[in-house]
């Protein structure tokens, strides 16, 4: 029973605390406003941020046992992956190939959609099922069997109005009739948002071309029951030492070397992983610059209670019980702050969802839960410990002798100016740990802006045309449909020139070939080097602005003569080092006839900003568009991108685009209708999106460590105004007043820039990963930020100089 008491004893206790509190913080409502708003900030920004952890790298994913599915972090072609599928013991395995897109007719107006093909087991082995119908079948990836298509639940909704019948209806895609046997949930999204249908891999192990040289797939998989994940690792690695000797080439040694097998939802967030954490790290750092900040507040507050306090205590108050009180109010005001925060956060989840790239994995699914919620509440009791601890422990301590004594002596709080001249220092160094890294990062921009791409891109637009099965059947056919539309293109009005490119820089898609070369021996061992190939028509270099550094371009003889080529200069370099490429022979891997370089243009960044071609890419070829500038696949390319030269506005001339392919054909699809900036601009988007935020982030420390400077200062001048007033009269210059203060300034200011450097050279390793072209070490970026921090600081000290400047020694000495 009398536990009993004692328990609703300790409640009434809180209550009374808590009722205290408000009222301490009604009497004092800027100070509540202050650190509230400053509370606010650093919860919100946390709590947006952790939901776009929460959404992308933590949240479940939504399918049956999530924690059996697993990624394998290499890719296979069809054969590799039948095989891969006969000898795994461990794993169930799917593969699917992301980034296509059809022609589809049936579903309405004709439109260009993107699919996804995918192995028949997939959806079983991610455990999901249809809103309508079902799923594929083992086997209906087979040749002959696979003329299904599965929808996408918003494709239903707004292409068909929700029609419940829709299973069985056959629709038409890149020519071929497919029949629809299911339609997914509203909650599937894989592999992206983006995906608006799912076909079945085309697999034909009659066709060595498809099941060794199409696309290199991703594979996922579920363990089977009583496997581990490193049983399924031992097992990829002994599969991928065997695999290589099934293709009818030799692979590259290194070719999937360091394949290994990691939980599915870790592999499809393995290129997002690392700048989230890096984001949440430095809204972190935000956070602690807050609490030092309201740290700060409360102990210049509690410096100014002690009398209150002490008379508490001298009525019976415990050390504890005051603790708890002032504690109490910690936590009522990081609860006002984390409210406040909620809201800030729930418009700020949007503002990242519209800064962050569209295809970032995941991102469609970011919003507040109650996931997000509970870390909020529980950040606002860490926050208000945080803050809190210090000014409670200074005032539980307080006795009345003590404050009686200090006030005569004046050297009260001796160790809460310390801690507020530590809280100060250490929201400095935060501040310039983050200022450093947004000034890297703004630098890394700067220099992706302003890397030359090879290519002049102002006034251009390109236009993907997507041509049906049917009307690019035939070689001849194909091409005098592109002649005819190139010419026709011509009369767009304000067109200056047009051409056409299979590839177009910067489009994230790369076409293949094996290429042997004149006076390049293969080394023993190795297979021929892969080259990436664009077929363009003659016009293209002039179009696109690539400069011809040796020899000619193409010229319309050349689409009916010889077989010829062209290669950039870091081609020619790497190939033919000695001399000139132009004149040399080249032949690809599968031809018989050689082809002449005629010429050498100018290196094009058109894989990224950082590099004209990916990693396993040895070397660029450009052919003209003839008969012979056939793909992997023996066939040449059916869909084309139009490239006009025009200074008229983008809608018009895509408009005007559209308008020309539809008089030509109906079933011709236009889609990705944008500039050669566009281009550009969404080659940077990434960087852009984590250097605005990095830049919001550290304006924010830097701010609040500017008020931080700024607070212990103005508490500085208020209590040794008497001081002040004593040197004045005995004869101080101002110079004097203004050096015993701005000395305090300087102090603070050179601690924390040592500090925040240290910091972070520290943590440099961490953002070199997010940098291009600029070392994490970079002296000059540090110089910048620390002459900021130095302005900032200054600016922070004025407000207190001139309340010391205007202390009135005659007052001052009438109070002695």
């Amino acid at each position: 029973m009398s536990q009993r008491f004692s328990s609703l004893g300790w409640f009434d206790d809180v209550l009374q605390d808590a009722r205290y509190a408000v009222r301490a913080m009604r009497k004092s409502p800027g100070y509540t406003a202050i650190a509230v708003l400053t509370l606010a900030l650093g919860i919100g920004a946390n709590t947006a941020v952790f939901s776009l952890v929460e959404g992308i790298l933590l949240r479940p994913l939504a399918y049956s046992a999530p924690e059996m599915l697993v990624f394998v972090t290499g890719t296979y072609p069809n054969g590799a992956f039948a095989a891969m599928r006969q000898q795994l013991r461990t794993t169930d395995v799917a593969a699917y190939a992301d980034g296509h897109s059809f022609n589809v007719m049936g579903l309405g107006q004709a439109a260009r959609l993107p699919g996804t093909l995918i192995s028949a087991e997939l959806f079983s082995i991610l455990g999901v099922r249809p809103a309508l119908g079902r799923v594929f079948d083992s086997g209906e990836d087979v040749a002959g069997r696979d003329r299904s298509v599965i929808l996408s639940d918003a494709l239903w909704r707004q292409r068909l109005g929700s029609e419940p019948q829709v299973i069985g209806r056959s629709i038409e895609l890149d020519g071929v009739r497919r029949e629809i046997i299911g339609v997914m949930s509203k909650d599937l999204r894989f592999p992206s948002a983006t995906t608006a249908l799912w076909i079945p891999l085309h697999r034909d192990a009659r066709d060595p071309q498809n099941s060794w040289a199409g696309d290199y797939m991703p594979v996922i998989g579920r363990l089977r029951p009583g496997a581990t994940l490193e049983q399924a690792r031992a097992e990829i690695r002994l599969f991928q030492s065997r695999v290589v000797e099934l293709f009818p080439w030799r692979m590259p040694a290194r070719w999937n070397a360091d394949v290994t097998v990691i939980p599915l939802q870790r592999g499809l967030v393995s290129d997002t992983q690392p700048r989230l954490i890096i984001l949440f790290g430095a809204v972190t750092l935000v956070l602690l610059v807050a609490c030092a900040n309201v740290a700060n507040l409360a102990l210049a507050r509690a410096a100014v209670r002690d009398r209150e306090v002490a008379i508490r205590a001298a009525l019976g108050a415990g050390p504890r019980r005051i603790a708890m009180q002032l504690l109490t109010e910690s936590l009522l005001l990081a609860a006002l702050g984390a409210l406040v925060g909620v809201a800030l956060a729930a418009q700020g989840v949007e503002l990242l969802k519209f800064l962050l790239p569209a295809d970032t994995p995941r991102l469609v699914e970011v919003g507040l839960n109650w996931r997000v919620l509970a870390f909020t509440g529980g950040l606002a009791v860490f926050t208000g410990c945080l803050f809190g601890f210090t000014p409670a422990l200074h005032a539980s301590r307080a006795g009345l002798a003590r404050v009686i004594g200090s006030a005569n002596r004046g050297d009260s709080g001796s160790v809460s100016d310390r801690l507020r001249r530590s809280l100060t220092v250490a929201q400095i160094a935060l501040a310039v740990l983050l200022v450093i890294a947004a000034g890297l990062l703004i630098r890394s921009l700067w220099t992706l802006s302003t890397v030359d791409p090879g290519f002049r891109s102002e006034q251009v637009v390109t236009a993907r045309i997507n041509p049906n099965a049917s009307l690019c059947g035939e070689p001849a056919q194909c091409l005098a449909f592109y002649r005819e539309l190139e010419q026709q293109a011509r009369s767009i009005p304000g067109a200056t020139g047009t051409a056409l490119v299979s590839t177009p820089p910067l489009g994230g898609a790369v076409a293949k070939r094996s290429l042997l070369l004149q006076d390049f021996v293969v080394p023993p061992g190795e297979p021929a080097p892969l080259f990436w190939m664009n077929v363009v028509t003659p016009d293209y270099f002039e179009v696109m602005g690539i400069p011809a550094h040796a020899g000619r371009l193409f010229t319309r003889a050349d689409l009916s003569g010889h077989s010829v080529a062209i290669v950039p200069a870091a081609t020619a370099r790497r190939f033919w080092p000695e001399g000139s490429a132009v004149g040399k022979q080249i032949r690809f891997v599968g031809e018989l006839e050689w082809r002449t370089v005629i010429g050498v243009v100018a290196d094009v960044r058109a894989y990224n900003l950082t590099s004209d071609a990916p990693s396993f890419i040895a070397g660029t070829v450009y052919v003209p568009y003839t008969p012979r500038a056939t793909q992997e696949d023996g066939r040449i390319p059916a869909e084309m991108t139009l490239v006009v030269r025009t200074p008229s506005d983008l809608p018009r001339v895509g408009a005007a685009l559209r308008d020309l392919v539809f008089e030509f054909s109906r079933e011709v699809a236009v889609s990705d209708v944008k500039s050669m900036r566009r281009y550009l601009s969404d080659a940077i988007a990434a960087p852009l999106s984590t250097t605005v935020l990095f830049m919001t982030f550290a304006g924010l420390a830097l701010t609040l460590g500017g008020v931080g400077v700024y607070g212990v200062l103005a508490f500085l001048v208020s209590k040794r105004t008497r001081e002040i007033g004593v040197r004045v009269a005995l004869g101080a210059r101002t110079s004097d007043i203004v050096w015993l203060i701005m000395k305090e300034g300087v102090k603070f200011c050179a601690a924390g820039i040592a500090l925040g450097i240290a910091g972070a050279l520290a943590a440099s390793r961490s953002l070199s990963s997010e940098l291009h072209g600029v070392s994490a070490a970079d002296p000059a970026t540090y110089a910048g930020v620390s002459f900021v921090v130095v302005i900032v600081t200054f600016l922070a000290c004025y407000v207190p100089t001139r309340r010391a400047l205007r202390v009135d020694p005659q007052v001052t000495l009438r109070d002695l």
